[in-house]
């Protein structure tokens, strides 16, 4: 004859794999917060399952029902994201909290019960604890090496009930030998029902962490794919804009003699100042950036003149012949993407004479320095790396930063950004000794 689990063991272990999770995840409040709340939760989960551990049968099984809404409870109220990933990672957790449980249990039950003789709550606190601080440090672990995919993956509806489905079939799985009703899965011993349980849970950690793993790899893949995306459409668009700015260059020449000559044909005054007007006007049109590197003057040529349409100030101090070294796929993914960024950041201010951008390129102490300023809203926020996003599409989100970090990256340099004060900014640090 085996013990039944102490509920207070039981919430524990539901409440530390909540935990486990929540603190890996995105969350809404600040650390002391999260954790007041989290205490409140795991006075909870202690006080229902000590109501409900006398409950038998379908009573005890109304009782999990109420034990897994409390454990939903961190996902939806402490946690950043949607409901499916509230569910998905709720499914879970409450998996990963049983096998713990159940585990930590018979070992003790097995092993150190029987030398004792007696159940002690000291006794019992000295192994358990020692065992769900190993098992849970492990599953850290673990998760933590997918965590920027945890912070970035959004569940569809389909994974978060597939997810959930399973979590319930193991459940059933794991509950058969404690129901009355005898079936050909049920165990005739405590012992036997307490190696269903755990192996059962065990099956379900596996099952579930394979399926997160699957669930990682495609979008991993669907982000290298985008970013691809962004690299070709970015390099075509430069293909594109080096030959329309020679052709508007070739036109400029051809339309400043032309005015030269009708000068000197010309002799009223008023006709003079017609001629200033439209000179002025068509030299907007002359690629004027000549930063000695024919790449980066293409880029800048194109996106000054949308800035000029749009009422955007973009100033530029760039040393390009210190980016010789780069590829011009990449030097047009880079700045393409970093132009296109600041001008999408600074579009939606109001304010015309806020719409600034600056960028800045020069060799430093062996480094080529990138940076990259732009007004933005003041309540802009980073994390992880990224600008936080008010978009509907969030998964969609921060692709031309990462295409920008993955193209750094292939040079051995770092990227950083930061928002302060209603100014974001990018800088960029890429090695010289690549060359």
């Amino acid at each position: 004859m085996l013990p039944n689990i102490p509920p207070f063991w039981s919430a524990l272990a539901y409440w530390l794999a909540c935990m486990l999770y929540v603190f890996l995840l995105p969350r809404r409040w600040r650390p002391v917060q999260t954790c007041l709340a989290s205490l409140v939760n795991l006075a909870a989960l202690t006080i229902c399952m000590t109501v409900t551990a006398e409950w038998q049968d379908w009573a005890f099984n109304l009782g999990m029902i109420v034990t897994a809404a409390l454990t939903a409870v961190p996902f939806f109220v402490l946690c950043r994201h949607s409901w499916r990933n509230a569910v998905y990672y709720c499914a879970r957790a409450f998996i990963l909290g049983g096998f713990t449980a159940s585990l930590a249990w018979q070992l003790y039950a097995l092993m150190i019960l029987p030398r004792v003789g007696r159940q002690s709550a000291l006794i019992e606190a000295a192994v358990i604890l020692p065992m769900f601080a190993v098992m849970y440090l492990a599953m850290y672990l673990i998760e933590r090496m997918h965590r920027t995919e945890m912070w970035e993956l959004q569940v569809t509806t389909a994974s978060s009930l597939t997810v959930a489905s399973i979590a319930l079939i193991i459940y059933i799985v794991s509950s058969i030998s404690y129901l009355s009703i005898r079936t050909p899965f049920a165990g005739t011993t405590d012992a036997d029902a307490f190696n269903v349980r755990t192996f059962a849970y065990l099956g379900g950690v596996a099952i579930l962490y394979a399926y997160h793993l699957q669930i990682c790899e495609n979008h991993a893949r669907q982000e290298l794919t985008a970013m691809q995306n962004i690299l070709q459409n970015q390099y075509a668009n430069y293909q594109r804009s080096e030959e329309s700015v020679e052709l508007i260059n070739r036109k400029y020449h051809d339309l400043k003699h032309q005015i030269a000559v009708l000068r000197r044909e010309v002799k009223e005054g008023k006709n003079l100042e017609y001629l200033d007007r439209v000179e002025q006007e068509i030299s907007a049109y002359e690629a004027e950036n000549k930063t000695g590197n024919r790449v980066l003057d293409t880029i800048l040529t194109t996106k000054s003149l949308h800035c000029r349409q749009n009422g955007i100030q973009l100033t530029c101090v760039a040393d390009g012949a210190a980016l010789d070294f780069m590829d011009v796929m990449d030097l047009s993914a880079l700045f393409g993407n970093a132009l296109d960024n600041a001008i999408e950041g600074v579009s939606v201010l109001p304010d015309d004479e806020q719409r600034l951008i600056h960028l800045s390129v020069a060799r430093q102490k062996g480094f080529v320095s990138i940076r990259l300023e732009n007004r933005c809203k003041e309540t802009m926020h980073i994390e992880k790396g990224l600008p936080s996003t008010t978009k509907a599409e969030k998964g969609l989100h921060g692709y031309g930063l990462k295409s920008i970090q993955a193209t750094v990256a292939k040079y051995g340099g770092s990227v950083t950004v930061h928002a302060e004060n209603g100014w974001f900014e990018l800088r960029i640090l890429i090695p010289l000794l690549t060359v």
